[in-house]
């Protein structure tokens, strides 16, 4: 298994990959996001960032921009925000990284009250990025959702998306699996549905309630449960922790445990 730990982004690229390098992680998981990681800073840094990572001995994960809106109602701004992932699909090409992680746009505003229309604007843009994604090589991983965002949430809503795209894979966040969920039975869904699509984790925890990002093991998420289900399935992939502190002791701490679940299962 691989573990990672995610930029802040506020952050300067290089400080972030020194400071997780520092904790021992296996790879970055690169967040491409403004004011330090958009991908035209990227670019402009692309020498520097990759020698930093041969330097440490790190793979990369790219996570594509998050606070973009690619269903959105408004024509010019759902194609500005596809504009900004497949910009970022381009530089994240030549970076070549393990894999590329797509945060699906969250419905929000009037969506909500046009659902399919908003879902087909976003089935739409989906289908623009994954083909670029594979026109360039990528291994794109679309990431499950959080209930409040209204869109790819429980395992069944990938079961059209997965047909119609067959190389398209899944990056499991167990933290939103867990939320307004009693138990691991949709984590364990995703698991049993996709075992063949899953090439990604995000593992953080949480109370059941908000996506806090907690430490493992300061929340209520069953992870021995979930990591024998993993195991089960033959995962020993790429884990990326979501451990958002800014004491990075947590992001190790939690890492540790998880391997401990991993080693010990």
């Amino acid at each position: 298994m691989l573990y990672g730990a995610m930029n802040f982004p506020i952050s300067p690229i290089l400080e972030e990959l020194e400071a997780i390098s520092g904790l021992g992680f296996d790879y970055l998981e690169l967040a491409m996001d403004p004011p330090q990681a958009h991908y035209k800073s990227i670019h402009q840094h692309k020498e520097e960032l990759l020698s930093a990572l041969d330097h440490s001995n790190m793979g990369l994960v790219c996570h594509l921009p998050t606070f973009v809106s690619t269903a959105d109602l408004t024509d010019t701004l759902r194609e500005t925000s596809l504009n900004e992932v497949l910009e970022s699909l381009d530089v994240t090409a030549e970076l070549r990284p393990l894999k590329v992680v797509l945060h699906p746009s969250i419905m929000r505003g009037l969506s909500i009250f046009v659902m399919d229309q908003a879902r087909r604007y976003a089935l739409k843009s989906l289908e623009v990025i994954v083909k670029k994604a594979a026109h360039l090589g990528l291994c794109l991983c679309i990431e499950n959702m959080f209930p409040r965002s209204h869109s790819l949430v429980d395992p069944e809503d990938f079961d059209e998306i997965f047909e119609r795209f067959p190389k398209l894979k899944l990056t499991l966040d167990i933290g939103h699996a867990y939320i307004d969920v009693k138990g691991s039975r949709k984590t364990l869904s995703f698991i049993g549905r996709f075992p063949d699509r899953i090439a990604h984790i995000h593992a953080n925890d949480n109370l059941g309630k908000d996506d806090d990002h907690l430490p493992i093991g300061a929340g209520t998420i069953d992870f021995p449960e979930i990591v024998g289900a993993l195991k089960a399935i033959g995962y020993d992939q790429t884990i990326t922790l979501e451990v958002f502190s800014r004491d990075r002791d947590y992001l190790k701490i939690s890492r540790d445990k998880l391997a401990a679940m991993v080693a010990g299962s």
